[in-house]
């Protein structure tokens, strides 16, 4: 090789020269481009020669390629789920169900005139301190205590109508809260001008009481029975 001379002019003054990787960088650099060309040649529905290829390598390619469309999977399921709890089940409890005020009682004396004077509305007999719920959604408009009512609790429902539950042991909810259908309003109790242990319920619809057994035989629940058939419904759907 000729030695250049001092007097040559330098045709590289002025120029930065790359210098040459360090052996373990250019070995680094060619797997990672090996391993992308591999992953190019996967998706593309090719395989490189399995000559040039340790079946390991092959192996960790497809495991990364199922592992990443796994991955896509789980969040798509996850999105549907989140979609369809926002505007699924909840919404449609939120309008449409009715339900019977409390489990396990006896129905012990119906609307209409008792002792020289109306009774307006039903009592369902049940041991002190048994949970009753709110037959349906709506806003608390009384909850405390209501004269011969004892504690009890006012739920004014989005059609106007307002369900009355007297004789609480205890309450759950406090005035202007918004239930729904389902939710806990007190306990059963013998307050206020009570006979024992029971849940009076009212319907009153334009301020005017009326019966609640026929009243909520329209809307799918059977007081007598204890059948929420609307709730079914809405439950299997």
């Amino acid at each position: 090789m000729r030695q250049r001379l001092s007097s040559e002019p330098d045709r590289y003054r002025g120029r930065r020269r790359v210098p040459t990787p360090p052996r373990s960088r250019y070995a680094a650099v060619v797997t990672t481009a090996f391993v992308g060309a591999g992953v190019v040649a996967l998706g593309a529905g090719a395989l490189p020669d399995a000559k040039s290829v340790s079946p390991s390598v092959l192996d960790e390619l497809k495991q990364a390629s199922i592992s990443s469309q796994g991955a896509a999977d789980r969040a798509d399921a996850a999105e549907r789920a989140s979609r369809d709890s926002r505007s699924g089940p909840e919404s449609a409890a939120d309008t449409g169900v009715w339900l019977l005020p409390l489990q396990g009682y006896d129905f012990n004396s119906p609307y209409g005139m008792r002792w020289g004077k109306l009774h307006t509305g039903i009592d369902l007999v049940a041991p002190e301190g048994t949970p009753y719920v709110a037959i349906h959604e709506g806003l608390v408009t009384k909850a405390g205590w209501f004269g011969g009512y004892g504690y009890a609790v006012i739920v004014q429902h989005a059609d106007g109508s307002e369900a009355i539950y007297g004789h609480s042991s205890a309450l759950s909810v406090r005035e202007g809260q918004q239930v729904k259908a389902g939710d806990q309003l007190g306990l059963v109790g013998n307050t206020g001008h009570s006979y024992g242990s029971h849940l009076h319920l009212e319907v009153h619809v334009k301020g005017e009481p009326l019966d609640p057994v026929p009243w909520l035989q329209e809307r799918g629940v059977d007081i007598k029975l204890q059948v929420e058939a609307i709730y079914s419904e809405v439950a299997e759907s």
